[in-house]
């Protein structure tokens, strides 16, 4: 036992090179882009949900809502339920807590981003400034739960399915992680902001909204794991790591993937291409997160053969050329993928082959699509890598 993990050690020592390569090179891809955008977060001042109170929740000023995106009024009865448009968004339902998380976490994870470049202590405080009005605030902070999220008019005041949306607040604990090491920051404001996260990641885990997402069959169930694996991480939970750990390599690669590394739940959806591009990112950002020396799960397979590596293979053909797609266009969106994904990024770090970098590098870094930001992850990846292979512990 001893012998297998000083071989596997040796393995991620010697990938240390191709690693440091591409963390240089994803600096150089980025660095015009992250000083940009950080110049203008600079400038911006706290916005949070409270700024934005929901008509229709059923729920207070500090409770995050939004209401189902395929749900639409029953032209037969406009007063009554809605009805269901699988793939179609509404773009009358209220999306306007949802737009104010993703900004904020565009400027944390900008921010945060300058600052690993930089070491410039103005991006961490101003970090800060902007996690004070969403976690600390008491005018202003939003409550650790989703209870609100994804209602639909005349059927739910709230869905497990809404957790989803919160998957832009793994950023904002990444970029919280990543500038914690400022002298101009105070540890114990840093531990206030962790409660936040320990208080949702109870949320998540024990309510019955959670249960139910936790146990989705499809990219839902990912994303709860990819959520709770980054919230954990933030919060030193070791626990709640290990569970997610185990539920990728038990769960959700035997349950969702094919053997030809596809994943058949979401190619079953009105939005194939994008659904199966958003899983494969959700399950590599999983790996990204969690992966140590001695538990790497970019490297485990499962008995019948099925790993990352062979999700990322199925793929890859369609990202570089989206004709070669042989299953169902998506209803809408299709134009707008792919972009830069990191699990194309990740899985290139991960496995050292640098035409999949180079695919990454000459993709979309900045889409200004709504849809496509929505289901993007990770969209300030440097906060997920180190210059180290054997720091897959993402501490910087």
């Amino acid at each position: 036992m001893k012998r297998a993990v000083f071989c596997l050690l040796m393995l991620w020592a010697n990938a240390g090179i191709a690693q440091s390569r591409f963390y240089d090179e994803a600096i150089s891809t980025l660095r015009e882009q992250i000083m940009k955008e950080a110049a203008w977060a600079l400038e911006q001042k706290p916005l949070t949900i409270t700024a934005y109170p929901s008509p229709r929740s059923a729920g207070g000023l500090h409770d995050f809502s939004s209401e189902g995106d395929y749900w639409w009024p029953d032209p037969a009865n406009p007063d009554s339920a809605y009805i269901q448009k699988d793939g179609q968004t509404n773009p009358d339902n209220f999306t306007a807590h949802r737009l104010v998380m993703i900004r904020f976490s565009q400027i944390m994870g900008a921010l945060a981003s300058a600052y690993k470049i930089t070491g410039d202590d103005r991006y961490a405080r101003a970090c800060m400034l902007h996690a004070n009005a969403w976690f600390a605030d008491k005018t202003t902070l939003m409550n650790p739960n989703l209870l609100y999220a994804q209602a639909i008019k005349g059927r739910a005041t709230g869905r497990g399915i809404g957790i989803i949306d919160t998957i832009h607040l793994m950023e904002v604990s990444q970029a919280l992680a990543v500038i914690s090491d400022s002298k101009q920051i105070k540890r114990k404001d840093i531990e206030l902001h962790k409660t936040w996260f320990k208080n949702y990641l109870g949320w998540l885990t024990t309510h019955p909204y959670g249960i139910q997402e936790m146990n989705a069959a499809n990219n839902h169930g990912t994303c709860w794991v990819m959520q709770v694996a980054a919230f954990a991480k933030f919060t030193d939970d070791k626990k709640l790591q290990g569970f997610c750990s185990d539920r990728f390599k038990n769960v959700l690669l035997p349950n969702q993937m094919a053997a030809d590394g596809s994943f058949p739940l979401e190619l079953k959806r009105t939005k194939p291409f994008g659904y199966s591009i958003f899983n494969l990112d959700a399950m590599a950002t999983i790996a990204r997160i969690l992966s140590t020396p001695e538990d790497d799960l970019f490297s485990y397979s499962t008995p019948d053969g099925k790993s990352l590596k062979k999700g990322i293979q199925f793929l890859m053909p369609y990202l570089n050329d989206k004709s070669l797609w042989p299953y169902l266009k998506d209803v809408m969106y299709w134009d707008e993928w792919p972009v830069a994904q990191p699990s194309v990024l990740f899985g290139a770090e991960a496995y050292g082959f640098y035409p999949w970098f180079a695919s990454w590098k000459n993709q979309d870094h900045q889409p200004v699509e709504s849809e496509v930001i929505r289901n993007l992850p990770i969209r300030h990846p440097l906060l997920w890598m180190s210059r180290n292979a054997v720091d897959r512990s993402l501490k910087n």
